[in-house]
Formats: C-alpha cells, structure tokens, sequence
C-alpha cells in the first residue's frame, strides 16, 4: 500500500511582540484574559449582524413597503457582501496593518454604521407615507423613495464592511494569544475554538429572541439602538486589552503569491519545460513536493538567462536571482494546492443559497401565519431561534456521539471525513427545502380556501433540518480548507470558505431576479397567498440535487492532502501505526529506513529524523 504524507511543519518564523513592538513576555501577554476581551467583539458582531439580517425583511416589506422579491434581494446582497469583505478584511490584515488594528478599525466602522441604521428607521422623514391595514395587506401602499433608502442602504454596507473585517481576524488574533509549542497553551488553543463558536451561537441567540421582540413591539430604533451599544461597548473592550495582547507582525498576505505565479505562468507560457524538473527554480530547497497537476503554473518557477545576475566579485563566486521575475517551487506547489480546493469551493455555495432562505422567504411566510402563542405574538424573526438551537444540539451530539459511533464503521479518528460532513450537510439541505415546499403548499391551500390560518410552527422543520446541515456543512467546510491549505496560505483559505457563503447569498439574489423576470412575478408574488413559493423552493431542491451528484464527483476524486509531521519534543517515541520495515521515497529516489516508525497526523521523534524526512513530502512503502 501507498499512503502519502506531509513533511514537518517548519516554525513559524513570525516574531510574536507586544504593544511596544518588544518580544512578548508570556506572564504578561496573552492567555485566556486577553482571549476572553477578543472574544466579546465576536460576539457584538454576532448580535449586530444576525439582529438585522433575520429580520430585516419584515421591515423592507411591512414598513417601507417594497416588493418581497426586492426585499429579499436587499437582504442576501447585504449578507453576501459582508461576506465577500471578509476575503478583503483578512488581505488588509496580513498585508499592513495586522489583525488588531485591523479589527479595532472594522469594529469602529460596524459600530457607525448601526448608529447610522438606528437613524434610518427611527426618523419619520426616512418613512413613506403612513398606509392603512387594508392597503397594507393588499401591498398597494406607496413604497420608500430612493432618497429614503439611501440612508438605510449606507448604514447597511457600513455594516457589512466592519463586520467582515472584524469576521475576518478576530478568531486568527484570539489565537495568537496562545503559543502551540507550548503543550498547556496549545491544549488552551482548542478551548478557545470552542468558545468562539460558543459565542458565536450565544449573540445570534441572543439577536433572535431579545433583539427582534424589541424590534416587532418596541420600535427598530431601540433594537438596532442596543447592537449600536454592544459594539461601541466591545471596540471599547477590544482597546482596552492593547497592553495584555500578543501581536504578530503582518508577513503579507498569501494572496500576493497566488496571484504572483499565475501572472509570471502565463507570462511565460510560450516557454518549453525544463528537460528535468530539477532545473526549476528552488526545486532543491522546496517545502512542497513537485506535482504534475497544473503543470502550466510549472513554467512560473522557469529561470531564464536575463533573470541571474553575476557575483559582484570573483572571491563571492555566486550567481544571485531576480525573485521579482521568477517563483518557486514551493511557491507554485502550494498555488496548485489552493486551486485544488475550487471545485469542492464550488460545489459548497448551494448550501448557503438554500440557507438564506431561512432569512428571507422563510421569515415572510411567517407574516402569513398563525403566531399567536396564548396572549404572545411569536416574532417572525425568531424562528431562526431554531436553526441555531439545532447547530449547537447537533454540534454536541457529533462530539459525544455521532464521531465515536463513527469510529466503530470507518475505522478513522476523525469518525467522518471532511468532505463527508460537507456531503451529509447537503442531503438535510435538500430535505429542507422538499419539506419547505410541502408546508407552503398546505399553508397556501388552507389560505385560499378561507380556513384557519395555520399555526407558524409548522415552519419550525425547515429551520431545523437547515441548522443541522449547517452543522455538518459548517464545520466540514473549515476542516477542509483549512487542512487542505498549505500553511502559509491558511488565512486565504479560510476566506475561500467565508466567500463560499457570501456566493451562495449573492447565487439566491440571482436566482430571484430570473425567476422574477422568467415568470413576470407569478412565483413570488408580494401577497404570498397569490404566488407560487413553493415550486421556487421545489426548484432549489432540484438544483440542490444536481449540486450534490456534482459534488460526489469532485469529492471523489478529491486527493488528501497528506498528514503533518511535527518534529518537536524530542525524547518522545514515535507509535507504530505500520510495519517497521518502511521505504520512504524522495522525488523519485528510495531511501531504506530499517525501523522507521511512524504515525500519521501529528508525529513525534525520539530524535532528530533526517533532513530528507523532515523536510519533504514523501510517501510511505510499507510492505
């Protein structure tokens, strides 16, 4: 058998300082207070975030009196663009001005721009005209004015330009506070995860209950009012810990690099190939093992003549190379493992399409339904209270029960694979939508007929069956791209994830348009009772199972990266995972290693293993 594997990871040549820019005193910096102030503005962005979007389709359409279509247009290209300015957040941030400035500027902004939203829809010139129950209910009332949206639109994708910049480096500077060649604080690491995603679910708990009930019976100005102070309170919270954080030094952004190599590749797309791959440039010296994979990209890492200046001096007796014309090895390896993941990229941001339904279309349905709970109005917006209820249950049973009982059928540590968590994820999408449509069907039925309104929990199924997707979805797509990812490229494939839900909020505004225009409005009609909503979600389940047959197809030939060896700790012995008499192959060559003894995953040496092992991909050949 073949099984392949990673070199040692190498250490991180980032020097870690504190706020003075000094090597960072470990009793002073970092741990869990510092963690914990990181940790509050995640959880404002959440209550910021999730308090508008869930439920800022009633007020599109209740108060401003716009189209549903537009209105969840207006929604998804908010939530997609936070998203995709993630991608823009984290380049700032590894490019100049590293992840605490980064966040401390992007919580400031998130901050002015919920002031400005408080603004937009507490002040009555911001309002259309006043419109009675009976105009209202046959949406013939007349709608915001561009001059009245303005506002509203501003404060929206202020918002969504702190937020995404705050999304996009928080998690990476709370784990900075915490050192992983140190085994207690590395143990820490792992709680910090825990508890950011703890947050993350505890602010949008909070936003769906408290925060929409004001906005339903208070006014919009108190709830948006409150997300306004939770950030302020947070960016304040944020500063205040300067002293006790660790910061690294910005190193530049691994963007630069990919886009680097595939200008030079095509550059130089009229050169032959070398006769040997070692004549390529740094083949010698490479971190990565050279593939056949994309072979064009080979052609960034071709010297040429013009690209070597001689030595300056006889006694030097070196060439030097013009790096600003040519890449490595290791450089073009590692783009070719980032363009490997765009098809399992691809494949994810139907997932997210069909999850924005539970902020849009979902929440409208509402508006139609029965959401009297004794004396209590049940607020549209809080039927998302369900779908993170179902994260967090589904979260704790994967750990406790599903991965262990896994283990017993796949023989893997992991229980399940990445891919397929993402693929398990998929199936309760379209599920999802399947039982979605039914429930419109029935709730449209008994509407038309005159009979009862039916009760809103019915929708209650769609919201969980989305949640546990996304409990599978979710955490098997940041497994993926970021073990997928090459080390230095982690922070780019994170936002490759982050973008794959901003793709999919963008694919469902797209999708809306042309069903629109395709069937002049019979589908999604402002009256929801006079539409046809539910062959719009049959549709999605169509193309959700299309998506899933394609995604088998990648997912199946999807090659894993191999595992990391860690050569640390000296003095612990390596377990036997296989036979002791391995053959360890390098670029083509077989050296014989009587006794190796391996482990895949993360290693341990009883002494220093040789250069060839340490530093290169290679493949195991046991036999």
């Amino acid at each position: 058998m073949v099984q392949d594997y990673t070199s040692g990871l190498e250490p991180s040549n980032e020097s870690v300082v504190d706020f003075r820019g000094n090597p960072a005193d470990k009793t002073r910096t970092g741990g869990w207070l510092a963690a914990g102030l990181i940790l509050g503005t995640e959880l404002a962005e959440r209550v910021c975030v999730v308090g508008i979007a869930m439920n800022l389709v009633t007020y599109l359409v209740g108060d401003l009196h716009l189209s549903t279509s537009r209105s969840a247009n207006i929604v998804t290209n908010f939530m997609g663009t936070l998203n995709l300015l993630a991608l823009l957040g984290g380049f700032v941030a590894d490019a100049k001005l590293g992840r605490f400035l980064t966040a401390a500027t992007a919580a400031a902004i998130a901050a002015a721009g919920t002031s400005l939203l408080t603004m937009a829809t507490s002040l009555s010139s911001m309002q259309p005209p006043e419109c009675d129950d009976f105009r209202l209910k046959e949406h013939e009332c007349v709608s915001a004015s561009g001059g009245q949206l303005s506002m509203l639109f501003a404060a929206l994708y202020i918002i969504a330009a702190g937020a995404g910049g705050i999304k996009a480096n928080v998690s990476g500077f709370g784990s900075d506070q915490f050192d992983n060649s140190d085994p207690k604080e590395e143990r820490s690491m792992v709680f910090f995860f825990n508890r950011f995603y703890f947050c993350i679910s505890l602010g949008s708990l909070f936003a769906v209950t408290v925060l929409v009930y004001l906005q339903d019976n208070v006014g919009r100005g108190w709830g948006y009012g409150i997300s306004a102070a939770t950030m302020v309170a947070a960016m304040v919270i944020l500063l205040a810990g300067t002293t006790r954080y660790r910061f690294r030094r910005p190193q530049g952004s691994p963007l630069t690099v990919l886009l680097r190599v595939m200008w030079r590749a095509r550059r130089k797309r009229g050169l032959a190939y070398p006769e040997h791959v070692q004549e390529l440039h740094g083949y010698e010296a490479a971190t990565a093992p050279h593939t056949d994979r994309l072979r064009w990209l080979d052609k960034a890492a071709i010297l040429q003549s013009h690209e070597i200046s001689a030595p300056e001096s006889f006694s030097e007796g070196k060439k030097t190379v013009n790096t600003t014309k040519v890449s490595t090895v290791t450089e073009v390896e590692e783009v070719k493992m980032v363009l490997k993941l765009l098809p399992i990229w691809a494949t994810c941001i139907m997932f997210w399409t069909i999850y924005s339904q539970m902020t849009t279309f979902s929440v409208e349905q509402a508006t139609y339904m029965n959401r009297k709970v004794g004396s209590f109005t049940y607020p549209s917006g809080s039927l998302s209270f369900f779908l993170f209820i179902s994260i967090l249950l589904i979260t704790s049973l994967n750990e406790k029960l599903l991965v262990p009982l896994a283990r017993g059928f796949t023989h893997n540590v992991q229980g399940i694979t990445s891919l397929q968590r993402v693929g398990i994820g998929l199936i309760f999408s379209v599920i999802a939508m399947v039982v979605a449509a039914v429930v419109e069907m029935r709730r449209k039925e008994l509407a038309n007929e005159g009979s009862k309104t039916v009760s809103v929990f019915w929708l209650v199924p769609q919201f969980c069956l989305v949640g546990i997707g996304e409990g599978f979805a979710y955490v098997g797509q940041l497994e993926f791209f970021i073990r997928e990812a090459p080390e230095k490229m982690k922070s780019m494939s994170t936002g490759l994830f982050i973008s794959t839900i901003s793709m999919g909020f963008f694919l469902s505004s797209v999708l809306v348009t042309i069903v629109d225009k395709v069937t002049s409005g019979g589908w999604i009609k402002n009256n929801l009772n006079n539409g046809r909503l539910d062959y719009f979600y049959w549709m999605l389940a169509v193309l959700g199972v299309l998506n899933f047959i394609v995604f088998l197809v990648f997912a199946s030939r999807h090659h894993y990266k191999a595992n990391t060896y860690q050569w640390k700790n000296q003095g612990k012995e390596l377990k036997v995972w296989n036979d002791e008499n391995c053959e360890v192959k390098q670029h083509g060559e077989l050296y014989h290693e009587p006794g190796l003894r391996v482990t895949p995953g993360v290693g341990r040496a009883s002494k220093q293993p040789p250069p060839h092992i340490a530093k290169y991909y290679h493949s195991k050949l046991c036999v």
